[in-house]
């Protein structure tokens, strides 16, 4: 008995050792785009884990230090809009974020931890922090209880090794570590003109990828004790191999189309000034940039050659103290490292899947001329940006003057071609190496996540793999989250029509303007203007192909005209209805059949009486 006893405690402590736990999602890293989809999976009610390699989430928002919101101002989408207003709640409005010349929202990476955290604490989401995956596998339906194309993932923390199951995996790593590992196709590196079509890209494609940084945050203690006496605390030693050369046109940049000059340290300094006094060094001019050619390297030999990036910065910011002067600005205590540095390095650009679309740069300069848009899940509107200052080799191509509006990413970005029930939510989705530029921005990669949470959680609850899922259904259960899912930056997610006009423009019904405008590209909608019957009627002739031979003017539209229509289409359909709904559809125009009616209005109208966004689309936004 005492023999069986102690054979049942050992078996007991090796289930301990090697917990193993199932949920309907696994996300690997709790960055950006992965705390975004565990977010939006869990709240739609399915059971996910994050693996996270430390102790915080938001990636590059907060464990990088890229605390200076690019773009996206005007775009409040989903769990960006949630966790800005969040910041917006603790600082003291919009004005107390617009600190640093770079962003209108800039803010403590350790405080954007602490809302992401809290935002992260609801039911179904289980964050396993300080853990690191050792190996992931596919399971066949012989050796999963969760069937086929389920997965199998173990992890170390804190000394014990864990196993999590699950039916879905996404990859929300920063580089797209898990595609090889799954055996997914991918690009890495820059693509050739051959392979995009894209006039700006270069002859002969290449694996140089942008260069990454190793940000600090510094906090300015002018009048603090620390400068009285003899402490030096948060003054950085000179690092071996210290060149003070190549910071040495930090302050001073020729005044540009697209970024302005910048004539002086004081200058240079407030580009990422954070509130309460902090500093964000992230500067790419003569600044922290540093080329790392990690697609060539092993992990091990990776690890190694970030210690030169972090050399690097350490020397910048030795150069701020002593070259030129600021000793008032020392290294702030801003994450739970030794050294003060942040726990990852900024990594602009990673593997991109190869997957059921791809987005290339004539997509976004030429959005009707494709049908991608009407798959949109994602929005942004920041300059194709890409850093490529610290490598002499990069082919030259001038990136910030290829011109766009605003643009929304394609759901069939997230879904790779090769492998099932994975997908893919951060800087590793199918575009182009020259998109990846404007793709990569942190407003951008948290609506990524939260359109991979929204399809891997409508999947989980349609018992569908998400190769298979209505692209109309994510796409209304973003909306449902107030989330955009075209760019237009007239059509406020506070209107009572945003939805209806975020489904007529995805359809293709009406159509917004785009707009290449400086550093906020934009895509108008213009909800006030008259639509003609004409322009109506065209944008309806995909979905309606029997309205073909009605005579329509270029005279703005009326209810006349509509129910006209209507009645073609639904035969038995009570006009009557519509002027009883009036008012409850919210429409801010006064009811008469002969008035000039709006595009807001004709977007309720067209969503409410002919519901053009049930007919279904595949993944290049073609009508089925």
């Amino acid at each position: 008995m005492q023999k069986l006893t102690s054979f049942i405690l050992f078996l007991f402590c090796v289930s301990i050792s090697t917990a193993q736990n199932q949920v309907d999602i696994l996300i690997i890293g709790g960055g950006a785009g992965g705390i975004s989809a565990a977010i939006q999976a869990a709240r739609m009610g399915v059971k996910v884990q994050i693996i996270e390699a430390t102790p915080w989430l938001g990636g590059m928002l907060t464990s990088a230090g890229v605390s200076a919101i690019d773009g996206n101002h005007e775009m409040p989408s989903g769990i960006w809009g949630e966790f800005r207003q969040k910041l917006r709640n603790h600082y003291g409005g919009a004005a107390a974020l617009a600190t640093g010349w770079v962003s209108h929202t800039l803010f403590e990476p350790s405080i954007g931890n602490k809302f992401l955290q809290e935002m992260a604490a609801i039911p179904n989401l289980d964050i396993a922090f300080n853990a690191v995956y050792t190996d992931v596998n596919k399971l066949t339906e012989l050796n999963s209880a969760q069937g086929s194309d389920s997965w199998s993932v173990n992890y170390k923390q804190k000394g014990k090794t864990y196993t999590t199951t699950a039916k879905i995996l996404i990859d929300a790593t920063e580089i797209g570590e898990l595609l090889p590992l799954v055996g997914a196709d991918f690009r890495l590196g820059m693509d050739a003109k051959s392979d995009t079509g894209e006039k700006e890209a270069p002859e002969t494609a290449n694996n140089i990828v942008q260069d990454l940084t190793y940000v600090l945050i510094l906090e300015d203690v002018g009048g603090d004790s620390r400068l009285r006496g003899n402490d030096r605390k948060g003054l950085v030693k000179k690092p071996k191999n210290y060149n003070p050369d190549v910071y040495a046109c930090a302050c001073k940049r020729e005044d540009g189309e697209m970024f302005g000059g910048v004539s002086g340290c004081e200058q240079m300094l407030s580009y990422g000034k954070l509130p309460n006094n902090k500093y964000m060094m992230n500067w790419p001019n003569c600044g922290n940039d540093f080329y790392l050619n990690w697609p060539e390297l092993s992990a091990a030999e990776r690890q190694e050659k970030l210690k030169e990036a972090k050399d690097f910065t350490q020397g910048f910011v030795y150069y701020i103290q002593n070259e030129l002067g600021f000793k008032n600005f020392r290294v702030a205590h801003e994450f739970p490292t030794k050294d003060n540095f942040p726990m990852i390095p900024y990594d602009r650009e990673g593997r991109r899947a190869k997957g059921k679309t791809f987005l290339t740069v004539d997509h976004m300069e030429r959005l009707y001329d494709f049908t991608f848009y009407r798959t949109g899940i994602a929005v942004g509107d920041y300059p194709i940006d890409h850093h490529h200052d610290k490598n002499p080799d990069t082919p030259e191509i001038e990136f910030i003057n290829i011109k766009v509006p605003s643009y929304n990413i394609p759901l069939g970005s997230l879904v790779p071609q090769s492998v099932e029930n994975f997908i893919v939510a951060e800087k590793n989705i199918s575009v182009s190496n020259i998109v990846n530029g404007a793709t990569r921005l942190q407003p951008v990669v948290l609506g990524i996540g939260q359109a991979a949470g929204a399809l891997a959680a409508t999947s989980i609850l349609e018992n569908k793999k998400p190769s298979e899922i209505s692209i109309r259904q994510v796409q209304n259960a973003l909306l449902k989250s107030n989330a955009y899912i075209m760019p237009f930056i007239d059509v406020q997610k506070e209107d009572a029509a945003f939805a209806a006009m975020q489904r007529m423009g995805a359809t293709g019904i009406v159509k917004g303007s785009g707009v290449p405008y400086k550093w906020a590209n934009q895509t108008w909608f213009y909800p006030n203007r008259t639509v003609s019957e004409y322009e109506w009627k065209t944008g309806l002739l995909p979905y309606f192909p029997e309205l073909g031979n009605i005579p329509a003017s270029g005279a703005g539209i009326t209810l006349t005209f509509i129910t006209s229509i209507v009645q073609m289409i639904q035969p038995d359909y009570p006009i009557a209805k519509i002027q009883k709904q009036w008012n409850n559809w919210a429409i801010s125009q006064t009811f008469d059949e002969t008035l000039e009616l709006n595009r807001r209005t004709v977007s309720i109208l067209t969503d409410k009486l002919l519901n053009p966004f049930a007919v279904e689309i595949d993944w290049n936004g073609r009508i089925k």
